[in-house]
């Protein structure tokens, strides 16, 4: 038994006084708990990255494969006879598949924000074991919004960027094309014009983009409206008038 369970120091003004019965064997094993759920976390995560980043690149190989297999089958038929049908199932093929590869690219994405949030929560732990680690984490020992967004950019504020060079992004885009490239073949092989075509294409993949980014949007908003922090990040002190 340590000094820590023998004599009870005073606590600073405005925090709990220390409990005098816990060891120091007692913290660390709490530390080693902590530690173990940590590394937990942190290969549930690592294995949810690996298999989202292996849907991208088979679904990517897919499209690639699937446009020029259309090229192909435009060379031989001459653009005709059996032709449409088979680039309109060959590009249903593609929207499906992409559709189903986003919607877990998606959930992925919430899965990561998810790890962040209670590895933040067992950083802050660590805190209450130890205070004098606090300056040394980069990442937030907060497991709020704030806390959240500093332990994914530790140097300085996220801004659109994030979001433009983010997977979730690339894969709306390649989808929004094979949707437009769909819709506007469908307009081609129903007897339509090439212009009304072309507008329907465009306006089909629009309609496919906004769709997932105002579902990925209201899935964010509804995760933080629901959580409750267990300690949230403090105000920034206001600007000195010096």
């Amino acid at each position: 038994m340590s000094d820590r369970s023998s004599l009870e120091e005073p606590a600073p003004d405005g925090q709990a006084a220390p409990d005098p019965m816990e060891s120091d064997a007692a913290l660390s094993r709490r530390a080693q708990l902590l530690a173990t759920e940590h590394w937990g976390l942190l290969a549930a995560r690592s294995t949810a990255q690996s298999e989202v980043l292996t849907r991208i690149t088979i679904f990517l190989t897919l499209v690639s494969a699937g446009l020029v297999t259309i090229g192909l089958l435009g060379q031989a038929s001459g653009f005709g006879d059996w032709f449409g049908s088979a680039a309109l199932a060959i590009l249903a093929f593609l929207a499906l598949i992409g559709f189903m590869t986003q919607v877990r690219v998606m959930n992925v994405s919430e899965e990561d924000l998810m790890y962040v949030v209670a590895m933040n929560r067992i950083r802050g732990a660590y805190v209450d074991i130890d205070p004098q680690v606090a300056d040394v984490f980069l990442a937030s020992p907060y497991d709020d919004e704030a806390g959240m967004k500093r332990t994914y950019s530790f140097l300085r504020p996220r801004g659109v960027s994030i979001l433009l060079g983010s997977s979730v992004m690339l894969l709306i885009v390649v989808n929004a094309c094979v949707v437009g490239l769909l819709a506007g073949s469908a307009v081609v092989a129903a007897g339509g014009r090439f212009d009304v075509a072309i507008g329907g294409g465009v306006f089909a993949g629009l309609l496919f983009a906004a769709g997932f980014m105002t579902f990925g949007g209201i899935g964010f908003r509804w995760a933080w409206n629901h959580h409750v922090p267990r300690r949230s990040t403090p105000p920034a002190p206001p600007p000195s008038l010096r």
